[in-house]
């Protein structure tokens, strides 16, 4: 799911636990990273997974001190848990998820 404006972010992030993927379309780190998240998507259910194109939200990118991309962000009822930059493979991404929630 991509998300498209700052409302339906502040709505998003307020699920028990939230994935955010910032990133651009012109990224290859961010491409490599997508199949990725795809796979935890389907294999975690209890983290809902979200993309924010950084070129289209650079004022959501710029409150969460988005300096480099790929970068993603855990959220816990809306509120910032952790914070993880640039590509990870699934078993990386899987543990870092176990040990913040």
């Amino acid at each position: 799911m991509e998300i498209k404006t700052e409302k339906e972010f502040d709505e998003f992030i307020n699920n028990n636990y939230v994935l955010i993927d910032f990133y651009a379309d012109w990224c290859g780190p961010c491409k490599m990273l997508s199949p990725v998240l795809d796979e935890l998507a389907s294999s975690r259910n209890e983290v809902k997974i979200a993309k924010v194109n950084v070129d289209r939200l650079q004022g959501l990118a710029q409150k969460y001190g988005v300096m480099s991309i790929p970068t993603l962000l855990l959220f816990k009822g809306g509120n910032l848990i952790d914070k993880k930059i640039g590509f990870n493979a699934m078993p990386v991404l899987s543990d870092w998820i176990n040990e913040n929630i």
